[in-house]
Parts: C-alpha cells; structure tokens; sequence
C-alpha cells in the first residue's frame, strides 16, 4: 500500500490555518464578551462594520408559500451588498405591510421566518455574524397572533407597576419565542398635549409615575440578564421630550430649556436604563433647533458620560434623513450621517444615511474609531444575548406558547385596572342583571377600536368588544344593540334606530370616543395606496400622525349621545379613546361616565365586569382631562399658579390627573412623619381605610410642595404612590419613604442637589386636585 507524503510546508501551512480557525476568540464562548468582541472587530472590513448599523425593514425579507417560509431575494441581495446587522418589524403585519393573517407569519411561521434569516446570515456571510431582530412591542409584540394588552396610557392609569412587570414578561417571552431579540418600547414622552396623535402610547404626563411604569416594563422584558432564553433589549421611546410638539403636531419641535429637560423629561428614561434598558431611539424632534438625532448633549454626555449606558442608540425611521429633509442642518444624506454618528447615535432604523459612511472614513470626515465603538456597543450586546451559540428558536414552543390562557388573564386584569370611573350619580353603577340595557355607539362593537395603533391584524372571536362583553353577562333578550353613527363617518346614520332602542330598554349604554385603528378592510394597491369607497371611510382620528386642531367628539357622536338624552333613559357613557377627549357633556349630563381608553382584547370582558359590580373600578388618570383646548398645556406640575382663571372659563381641567371613582369611598387619616437620624429622609406613614360596601381598589398619592427653594419648582409634585386593595370596612397603614433625591432640585448649575434651607410641605390623597392629608417636613 502507497502512502502519499506531503510537503512539510504545506502541512505547516495546513495546521497553521487550522491552528488559526480555532483561535478565533469571538466564537469561543468561554471568552469574555469584551475579548470576543474586541476581536471581532479587529476581523471585520469598514464595510462589514457599518453594515451591523442597518436596521432595514424586515417584513420583505422572507417569502412565505403555505406553511413553508424562505429568505427572499431582497434579503440574500442586501446581505450581499451592505452586510445589514439588523432587521425591524420582521413579524409586522397591518395595512402598510400589506402583511395580513392570509399573507402573514402566525406564531409557528414566525419561527421558521427567524431561524431561516440566522441561518442564511451564518452559512453566507464571510463572518458569521447573527442577526438582530427588532419588533414593535407597546402593548404586546405587534404580531400575528400575540397577545393584546391596554396601550400605554391605558396601563399608566392602573398605576400599579407590579402588573406592568408581569406585562412585560409575557411579552418578552412573546418576542423571543418567534425568534427576535429586541423590543420597541415602552414609550416615555410626557404626553403634555394631547391634541398629539401618540398620547396612547405614553403613561401620560408625570416623570415619577413614567418612570416608574417604565422601569417595571423594563425589568418584566428581562433587561439585566440577557442570557436568559426570553429576555429582550427594551428600546425606549423617544429621546427626548417628543410629547410637547408645538402646535401639538407630531415631530415639531420641543420648546424646553436643559432644567426642565433635567428634572422633568430625562428621569423616566435614566429610571429605564438603571433598570436594564440597553437600547434608545432618538426622537424625530428638535430641541433648541438642534435634531434629537444629532445632539451630541443628549446622545453622548447624558446618556453615556453622565449615566454610563452601556447600549446602544439608534434613529427613529428614517430620521437620520430627517436631518437634511425636516430640519435642513445637512446639504446631502452623507452629512446627515456624519452629524448623527458624531454625535453619538449609533444605528441607522430603515434608513439610508449610514452606508455614505464608508466614504466618510476613508475621506478622513469621520473617524472610524466612532464606528468601532457604535459596533462595539451593538455586538457586545448579540454576544451577551448568547446569539452566536443559540441563533435558533424552537417551532413548536412558539406554536404553542403565545397567547395561552394565562397570558390573556394578564390583559383581562390590565384592563380591568385601567379603566377610570369618572362619574357616578345617584349611583347608577353598577347595574342589575336584570335590566333591559340598549348598547349603542361607534364603539360599542367594533374590535379594531378597542386596540389602539401598533395592533396587527386578530383572528375572529380573539377580541371581546363592550356588546360581546354585555351579552356574556346578561340573557339575549334583554341586549338591544344599534350602532348610531360612525366615528368620523356622517353618512351612514342609525341615530333615530337608537333612539327606539334606547325608549324600549330599562338603561342605555352609549360607547363613543376615538380610535387608531388602522382600517384592515380596506383594499390596498401596491403601492401602498387605499381603494377609495364609500363604505371604507376611516374611523382613526388618533395614532400616529394623527393630530388634532380640537379635542371634540367628531362626526355625529355628540348628536347621538344628545338624543339619547333626550328619551329620559338613565345613560352610561363608556369612551374609548387614544387621547383625552371634550367628554364635558357627558360630565354634565350622562348618570355614569367611564374611560376605558383602549383596553385591549379582553376590553370588552373587563368594561362589563365593572358596568355591573363584579369589579370595582380603581384606575386613576394618569394625564389631566382638559375643559377647552384653549387651557393647553393643563398639566398638574405647572410652576405657574393656578388661580388665575380665563376671562370664559377656570383654568383648572375638567378632571385633574390622579382622579377616579369606585364604588366605595375611600377615607385617609391618622398622618405620621419621622425624620430619619443622621440621615436626610423622612418615613411617612397614614392609615387608609375602605368606608363603603364593595371592596375594592385604591391608588393612595403623595405629592411635595417646596415652600422655598433657590430654583422656582412646580406646585406640587408626585413623589410616591400605591395601589392598595382593601375589603369593605378594612384598614391598612401605608408607608412611604422621602429620601434625600425625592427632596432635590436642579440648580442653577444644572446639577441635582439638596438643599438644607428648602422647606416642604407634603400632601396625600386620592388625586392631586383632593388632597386630604397635609404637613410640613420637620
């Protein structure tokens, strides 16, 4: 037998390379992550570098036939040729998309879609570098069947952070089970106008009750602890002070100086990101005529020299772009990118910016160790996330692990919590089971209204609307239904059918207010564009870009809503909204008003449970509801005084924030306050007690008041607060603690400090306008 010998120099040669291959520090996963980073980068071209930048749009990447998914052609050409590190809104599905529960990815195709793009990004690129996928996720991941919780401002007005965690976790784990890793939200704008079209998405107009909430979504996505199997990177939304358009129009800019951008707009954020966040989008607004996205103060020296952020920033849509088309600071595209990279901001969502970098650097515009630290930031966090050992996702779990029995419990009891008793006179609520009830309105009974924008398409029977909800409690019989009118539509009327429902039942139900809903029956061309018909006019009038000039009910609801009245009928009125409506008739003249805002898929199952005394409400406003537009902005927190009225009306709002109902009244007394020793904090303790017949919810809220201090401070400000459940009759003892930052100002070196002459007055109750317990700080 031959035996074939070769050249010493090429089995040196041989084990050289073999020797090499298994050097590679990054895919050695007992490696630091810093090492395994490190040394990919020193691996990697500019070109590959900036490629791990791109966030393009993910829903054309795949290819869907029957129940098999493939990588499309767009997705092997645009690994080819700009080496993308990102993709968002894979799983997208709405009428944009053009994605719907025919053409789109349920929960098992997901799947499939995901571990097809890893693995396509593993076998053909030089490097081998996984994927990251980002997904829309405010209120539950915006997929194909996921389950649907209460938007933002709905979940703020449970106040009740414990829940929100609990929210994030389903949907942490909703995100990852299909393959992703990102999740976009929580949304920290203060909401501080709401003729905005994105007050549904925020927690409404306070830092402390924003940060909080936002914290606790953060901790619930599993921030901190990456290499858990269902933790996600929460992205936040939008740096910074993005809900204070001017105009009230969405992406104007921001009038806001540093102080107030310090102690009112930036805590929520730092509040998230000590909490675990690693991601934030900067905000398409500017701030003293300087982009969000290419402010080098925000991007750089406050979140990574004065919070030490560890993650990564990235654009709003196509925002980079913005900065020459919307703000005209840039003469092309690739100055943009220059101005956003330099300042800080690190990856570039659905734009096109950021591959002019590459002629940047080597035209000496830009230095690429600014590249090397914004990819740095990025692949440390796919190393953490144990991406490069575990790029795939198990097709079974995710078909039989999303929106399970429990997790749609969480939306019920979010729901529940959420909604907000405004009035009640006379007692008309809860109601008898016995009654006749008319259930009317635009509202009443269409699914894609109770959602709220960022919603994908649902499957028949997964969303409980208010008439679903009324029927399950009561026998068909006594259930008349008649829509009335539409939300903008004023030509297809029913008032007059109403009406005789209404004179032929014992109590009227009347469902009005707003909707984001993004028209899924309607035809699209494709170009994006809608089929026109008269039967397909569109009931959205809130959700992004949809802002208002007033805050009244449009099209015929108030008409509708006035002839009810008129049959002497006890009425209930129910708005389900995006944003704080005109419902100053329905103060004045409704026997029950509910917010409900959008409450999500079991929204209709939790208004019932509270129209009839199975739970008893105990959601709180977390933005305050104002009388005229003319008031704005009519936040709680001003610095100026309000007792200097209008010449027409008072300045103080129709409800001010903090305020809600229940069914039994809830009694505050018996107020302690003990100075810590040797220490600047104070215990607060006073007891609450339950003083009707339901048991039920309270929200007990502290609030500060500086009587002196060297910087003007607002009125008053939240400083703690508790939802407490107390049995009819019962008695509990709440403590709080002030520490040292509670009683902090920004001075007029723009530093957070204590000082040791300010005086303070503390107040608590069950809202900011009815304050029941009142002291001074020792």
């Amino acid at each position: 037998m031959n035996k074939v010998s070769l050249p010493i120099s090429l089995i040196i040669l041989l084990l050289g390379i073999n020797a090499s291959a298994q050097k590679a520090i990054y895919k050695d996963p007992k490696q630091p992550v810093a090492a395994r980073t490190n040394d990919l980068i020193s691996k990697m071209t500019l070109e590959e570098k900036i490629g791990q930048l791109l966030c393009p749009l993910g829903w054309e990447m795949y290819d869907r036939n029957g129940n098999e998914v493939t990588v499309s052609q767009k997705f092997k050409d645009i690994v080819k040729q700009k080496n993308i590190g990102m993709l968002w809104a894979t799983y997208r599905a709405d009428p944009w998309t053009q994605k719907t529960i025919a053409n789109g990815l349920n929960p098992k195709l997901a799947a499939k879609a995901g571990n097809a793009l890893q693995r396509y990004v593993l076998e053909n690129t030089r490097l081998g570098i996984p994927i990251f996928l980002a997904e829309e996720a405010p209120h539950g991941h915006m997929a194909i069947g996921t389950t649907v919780f209460p938007t933002g401002i709905g979940q703020a007005a449970t106040w009740n952070p414990l829940l929100l965690e609990k929210m994030g976790e389903i949907t942490g784990k909703e995100v990852r089970l299909q393959g992703a890793h990102i999740s976009y939200g929580p949304v920290l704008d203060l909401s501080r106008d709401p003729r905005w079209s994105r007050v549904e998405e925020s927690y409404g107009e306070d830092p402390i009750l924003t940060g909080s909430m936002a914290a606790a979504m953060v901790k619930g996505l599993g921030a901190g602890k990456l290499n858990h199997p269902y933790s996600t990177i929460a992205t936040l939304k939008h740096f910074v002070a993005y809900g204070i358009p001017e105009s009230g129009q969405n992406g104007s800019a921001a009038s806001v100086g540093e102080r107030e951008l310090r102690a009112e707009f930036l805590p929520a954020f730092q509040s998230a990101i000590a909490a675990g966040a690693l991601s934030v989008m900067a905000a398409y607004n500017s701030i003293d005529g300087i982009p969000c996205s290419a402010n080098e103060f925000l991007l750089t020296d406050i979140l990574h020299k004065e919070w030490d952020f560890k993650g990564f920033s990235i654009s709003d849509l196509g925002s980079i772009e913005g900065i020459k088309g919307s703000h005209r600071i840039a003469k092309d595209h690739q100055q943009a990118g220059i101005l956003a990279m330099q300042a800080g901001l690190d990856a570039d969502l659905g734009g096109n910016a950021y591959p002019n970098l590459i002629a940047a650097v080597r035209n000496g515009e830009l230095q690429e160790s600014r590249i090397d630290e914004a990819v740095y930031r990025v692949l440390a966090l796919k190393f953490e996330m144990g991406l490069f050992e575990n790029p795939y996702v198990s097709i079974e779990k995710a078909e039989k692990e999303l929106k399970t029995k429990e997790n749609i419990q969480v939306a019920r009891q979010l729901a529940l919590e959420s909604i907000v008793l405004l009035e009640n006179k006379k007692e008309t609520l809860p109601l008898k089971k016995t009654m006749k009830i008319a259930v009317v309105g635009p509202n009443a009974d269409n699914v894609y209204n109770m959602l709220g924008d960022y919603t994908a398409p649902q499957r028949d029977g997964e969303v409980i609307t208010v008439l679903k909800g009324i029927k399950a409690k009561l026998p068909e019989a006594n259930v008349s239904y008649v829509k009335g009118c539409a939300i903008r539509d004023t030509s297809n009327l029913s008032i007059r059918e109403a009406v005789l429902a209404a004179e032929q039942s014992d109590v009227v139900v009347a469902v009005v207010g707003g909707s984001s809903a993004r028209d899924f029956k309607t035809e699209y061309l494709n170009t994006g564009a809608a089929v026109a018909s008269k039967d397909n006019i569109s009931d959205m009038e809130s959700g992004e870009g949809f802002d208002r000039s007033s805050l009244d009910l449009l099209g015929k609801q108030l008409e509708l809503l006035k002839e009810l009245k008129k049959t002497g009928k006890p009425l209930v009125v129910i708005y389900i909204q995006g944003r704080p409506l005109n419902m100053n008739w329905a103060a004045e003249n409704a026997d029950a008003l509910l917010c409900a805002w959008y409450p999500g898929q079991e929204g209709g199952t939790a208004i019932a449970e509270v129209l009839f005394g199975d739970y008893n409400p105990g959601g709180k406003m977390p933005i305050s509801v104002p009388g005229n537009v003319g008031q704005l902005p009519v936040h709680y927190n001003k610095k100026s005084t309000q007792d200097h009225h209008y010449v027409e009306a008072p300045a103080t709002p129709r409800y001010a924030f903090g305020y809600g109902k229940g069914y039994s009244p809830f009694e505050y007394s018996d107020l302690k306050i003990l100075k810590e020793k040797d220490s600047v904090a104070y215990l607060i303790s006073f007891q609450l007690s339950n003083t009707g017949n339901y048991d039920g919810d309270e929200v007990a809220q502290l609030y500060l008041k500086h009587r002196f201090s060297s910087i003007s401070q607002p009125i008053k400000q939240l400083k703690k607060f508790e939802r407490v459940h107390l049995k009819r009759g019962a008695s509990k003892i709440i403590e709080f603690k002030l520490s040292k930052s509670d009683l902090s100002i920004i001075n007029r070196q723009m530093k957070k400090v204590f000082e040791p002459n300010s005086e303070f007055t503390i107040l608590i109750g069950g809202n900011s306008n009815e304050l029941k317990l009142e002291a001074q700080l020792p």
